[in-house]
């Protein structure tokens, strides 16, 4: 039904682990940091005091998961930035097995009251306690990977919703001033958040959004920067002088003192979009002429030779690795 529903960029990390949410899987992450301190389990109280979050995803048959399983699990989530994985079962009546001989009465009670209609008998809960981003990565990898292997994923019919509120800027320790584009230095923050720029440029969010669709992006895009003072703002955050930001983008500065309007775009990837429909695995089983890793084109063989006097006209020259 239109119109779509909207979801910001973090509530879409703190509920789903991901910017790109499969609503076809009824199951979500929980934030349970507000109820940890006093839990009796000191990891978790350990990872709030360093800044860090305790998340839970439950999941539907325990029964299914031996310790063997979750063993795995546990070196999966090791791979992917975490410390550890903590769980444990709930029966119907308690909670049971991994760290459940660690958390207090009252804990256990407010985890049942936050987890809802979620908490039935026979659910597994995993837990997650790092930093935001380290948490997000962990369950909503497990979300999606132990929904499709538990076939709960609701595939009578698609999910649609957009994506908005992207950070403008991100970390980048190799970034002049620490901070670079979270997606390119054109895009336009929005408007509320242009006075946070000089005072925490990582709080403002990006006027940009996605279209999602079953958990895979489908199209993207962003409204873009009209005003040449707010430009040369964002240049100077990300380390970009006036001197270069004028040899570079000149042309596109003095083009704002004509007036130019509020503009912006969205970029849509219909090959996506195609795979989906056509319940394929890979894009690559929709696109006429896919690549291999190597970058080769089995389909009609390119990349082929190239004539040197192609290149002379592009005044392109190749060398070899060895004459460098």
């Amino acid at each position: 039904p239109l119109p779509l529903p909207r979801m910001s960029y973090d509530e879409a990390l703190r509920r789903f682990g991901t910017d790109k949410p499969d609503l076809r899987i009824s199951y979500e992450i929980h934030d349970i940091t507000d109820i940890v301190p006093g839990c009796g389990f000191k990891v978790f109280e350990g990872a709030i005091e360093s800044g860090g979050v305790v998340r839970v995803l439950p999941m539907p048959s325990a029964d299914k998961f031996s310790r063997k399983k979750i063993d795995q699990l546990t070196k999966l989530a090791q791979n992917w930035g975490a410390k550890g994985l903590a769980d444990n079962k709930f029966d119907g009546e308690k909670f049971d097995g991994g760290i459940a001989k660690f958390l207090g009465e009252d804990f256990r009670r407010a985890l049942a009251e936050r987890l809802g209609e979620q908490l039935t008998p026979n659910t597994i809960l995993f837990f997650g306690a790092d930093k935001p981003d380290t948490v997000a990565k962990v369950l909503g990898g497990l979300r999606t990977m132990l929904a499709k292997e538990l076939g709960i994923v609701d595939t009578s019919q698609h999910h649609a919703l957009w994506i908005v509120n992207f950070p403008l800027f991100e970390e980048n320790e190799d970034s002049p001033t620490g901070i670079s584009p979270a997606h390119h230095p054109f895009t336009s923050p929005v408007e509320e958040d242009i006075p946070l720029l000089d005072e925490n440029p990582l709080a403002v969010r990006a006027n940009a959004y996605d279209l999602v669709l079953d958990g895979y992006e489908i199209a993207g895009g962003s409204i873009r920067i009209h005003d040449p003072a707010l430009q040369k703002k964002i240049f100077e955050l990300i380390g970009i002088s006036p001197q270069e930001a004028e040899e570079k983008f000149g042309f596109l500065l003095e083009s704002f003192r004509y007036g130019v309007p509020p503009h912006g775009g969205i970029a849509f990837g219909f090959d996506r979009l195609v795979m989906i429909l056509a319940g394929a695995e890979s894009i690559r089983d929709v696109i006429a002429y896919p690549k291999t890793t190597s970058g080769q084109s089995l389909m009609d063989g390119a990349p082929s030779e190239i004539d040197p006097k192609q290149l002379e006209e592009l005044h392109i020259k190749i060398v070899d690795d060895k004459d460098r």
